[in-house]
């Protein structure tokens, strides 16, 4: 219930400026060619959006019959979540990384890189797909993927005003000038939005996915290691569509290191911090094992196998080696 309070409110607000970006670009007109916008972006959002987002960043979906280890491990989670098994995409680029959409636990879908798998151990992928579980039991993947498309809608509504705003005075309220702030402020102001939101999510996902693997310190490793190695490296797809970096689980843009105010993630050092203070809550080590040892076998954590797991690559019947080995 909190979480649809939370996406009503923030859809509401969204609506409610692009309805004032439609004002004052084109006045009562431009109000209810902006209300028509917004609802054909609302129904995009909530019914498309996730297609969408997955066609965007060329993600694949893969079946359990070619990652078998794979889908399983997610199966296992999924599972420990008490959500439905979501789909299972693979992106195929070197930044390791990852995402979730869908409109609901029904309808999820998690998407991960081939280098998430090829630099990550077992343990920290596992502890991954579980922070991308945890937004898709608390729906976080409707709300963020209804801000990316309201965001986007905003930037071209403001563009098109810019255009064809100031050629009817008597229809611009605020004339040439109010154009110009709304062409500034509108998608600044929606991507204050859509970074606040994101940022919120993220703690709560990492806290949610740390309850799932039951492994807070592997997620811990895994956000060291995907900060090293992404700011280094180019996701071809996340470049071409960057409205959509929030949704994963560490920015994807390479070269754009930005202060807390337009971050669309928290820090990777106060996301660490808050990881090694729920390990210390939930009594569980380094190795991810709860210390001291518990009698109820009920509170041991599973540990992930050292056999190795196999990707089919695109365009391929071959398969890549990802991993040391599954979740088992």
């Amino acid at each position: 219930m909190l979480n649809f309070l939370r996406t009503s409110v923030l859809v509401a607000a969204l609506t409610a400026l692009f309805m004032a970006v439609g004002y004052i670009v084109g006045g009562q007109s431009g109000v209810l060619i902006a209300l028509a916008i917004a609802a054909a972006t609302n129904a995009i959002g909530y019914w498309k959006a996730d297609k969408l987002v997955l066609r965007m960043q060329n993600a694949r979906e893969v079946d359990p019959q070619s990652a078998p280890d794979l889908h399983a491990m997610v199966a296992d989670l999924s599972q420990r979540a008490d959500i439905p098994t979501p789909k299972l995409y693979l992106i195929d680029t070197d930044q390791p990384n990852a995402f979730a959409t869908g409109r609901d636990p029904e309808h999820g879908a998690v998407a991960v890189s081939t280098g998430l798998l090829r630099y990550l151990e077992p343990r920290e992928v596992a502890a991954v797909v579980s922070h991308e579980l945890a937004h898709i039991k608390n729906r976080d993947t409707l709300t963020m993927t209804i801000t990316a498309t309201f965001a986007g809608a905003i930037s071209m509504l403001a563009q098109f005003g810019m255009f064809f705003g100031s050629r009817n005075s008597r229809d611009n309220p605020l004339g040439p000038i109010g154009v110009l702030i709304a062409v500034i402020v509108a998608p600044i102001a929606a991507a204050l939005v859509q970074m606040a939101v994101s940022r919120t999510r993220e703690y709560e996902a990492d806290r949610h996915g740390a309850a799932i693997s039951g492994d807070p310190l592997a997620l811990a490793s895994a956000l060291t290691k995907i900060s090293q190695i992404a700011s280094q490296t180019v996701n071809v797809s996340a470049e071409r569509n960057p409205g959509q970096a929030h949704m994963y689980i560490f920015n994807p843009l390479s070269g754009q290191r930005m202060d807390n105010l337009f971050a669309t993630h928290p820090a990777v050092e106060n996301r660490i911090a808050q990881l090694q203070r729920i390990a210390e809550e939930m009594g569980v080590d380094r190795t991810g094992r709860r210390t001291p040892p518990l009698s109820d076998a009920a509170n041991t954590v599973p540990r992930p196998s050292e056999s190795s797991w196999r990707v089919p690559s695109a365009g391929s019947n071959e398969s890549v080696r990802g991993g040391r080995g599954p979740w088992g």
